[in-house]
C-alpha cells in the first residue's frame, strides 16, 4: 500500500468508489475529509471509519456555496494536497425523455461538481506546492448504451475536462486524470441492476450479466479502482497527468459482433 502520511485527500461520494477511496488513503496515512448528499451512505461511511482520520460531511456538490464553504473549512486548516471526485448519480432518458431537470441534476452532481471543488482546492494546492485530482468518470463517456443522454454527456464532459485542467495546472505542479470505470460492485451499479429487473426482485443475475459483457468475466471491485486512484494520485504516477484511464475489465477493447 502507498504511504500517504502528512497528505490531506479530499474526496466526493461517500458510498462505492469514493468510500473505497477514502478508505484506502486513510488506512495509507493520509487526513481524509470525504463528503456525499446521502445521509445514510455518510452514517454508514462514518461507522466504517471510525478508528481512522477520516471525517464525513453531508454537502450538496452541485451547489457552489456549499463547496466553497466545506473546501475552505479544510484548506484553511492544513491545505489540501489531493482531491478525488467520485460522487455521481445514473440516471436515464433520451433527447426526447430527458426533461430539464433531470438534465440539470445530473450535470450538477457529475460534471459541475468535479470543476467546483477543483476550483476552490486550487489554491489551495497551489500553495503547498503541487497535487493531484482525480476525476471518476466512466467507459459510458467513450461509447455508451441506449437512454443514458445526461449521464453519458457528463462522463463525457470529465474526459475534456481533465485535458484542459491537466494542461492550465501543469505549471503549479497539479496532475490531473480521470479513471474510466466498467460494471464495478457499487450502489449505484446495484440500481442500475434493479431498474432493469424491477422493485423487490432479484438483482444477482443481472450484476452476472453486466459481468459476463467485459471479457475478463465479471464486474470489478471497488479495491481494484481504490488502487488505481492511488497510485495516479501518488508520487508514482508523478509523470501521469491529462490522462485517462480504462478500468473495464476489456469492456472497450472488443466489438460486440
Amino acid at each position: 500500500m502507498d504511504d500517504f502520511s502528512g497528505k490531506v485527500a479530499v474526496v466526493t461520494g461517500s458510498s462505492g468508489i469514493g468510500f473505497g477511496a477514502a478508505l484506502y488513503f486513510a488506512k495509507a496515512g493520509a487526513t481524509v475529509h470525504l463528503c456525499g448528499n446521502d445521509t445514510a451512505h455518510n452514517t454508514k461511511a462514518e461507522a466504517a471509519a471510525k478508528d481512522l482520520n477520516l471525517s464525513v460531511s453531508l454537502v450538496d456538490v452541485s451547489d457552489a456555496e456549499d463547496v466553497e464553504r466545506w473546501i475552505n473549512s479544510i484548506g484553511d486548516q492544513n491545505g489540501i494536497d489531493i482531491l478525488v471526485n467520485a460522487a455521481a448519480v445514473q440516471t436515464y432518458g433520451t433527447t426526447e425523455t430527458t426533461d430539464i431537470a433531470h438534465w440539470t441534476r445530473v450535470i450538477g452532481i457529475n460534471l459541475t461538481s468535479c470543476f467546483l471543488t477543483s476550483h476552490f482546492a486550487y489554491p489551495y494546492m497551489k500553495a503547498k506546492g503541487g497535487g493531484a485530482i482525480l476525476h471518476v468518470s466512466s467507459v459510458q463517456g467513450h461509447a455508451n448504451q441506449n437512454g443514458v443522454l445526461a449521464y453519458a454527456t457528463s462522463k463525457g464532459g470529465i474526459h475534456a475536462m481533465v485535458r484542459a485542467q491537466a494542461v492550465d495546472a501543469a505549471k503549479d505542479g497539479i496532475r490531473v486524470n480521470s479513471i474510466s470505470p466498467g460494471s464495478v460492485r457499487t450502489p449505484l451499479l446495484e440500481f442500475a441492476a434493479q431498474t432493469v429487473v424491477g422493485e423487490g426482485n432479484p438483482i444477482e443475475d443481472v450484476i452476472a450479466e453486466f459481468g459476463a459483457a467485459h471479457p475478463i468475466g465479471r464486474v470489478g471491485t471497488v479495491a481494484e479502482t481504490s488502487a488505481i486512484i492511488a497510485f495516479l494520485c501518488g508520487d508514482r504516477a508523478g509523470f501521469c497527468t491529462g490522462g485517462d484511464y480504462l478500468i473495464d475489465g476489456g469492456l472497450t477493447a472488443g466489438l460486440g459482433v
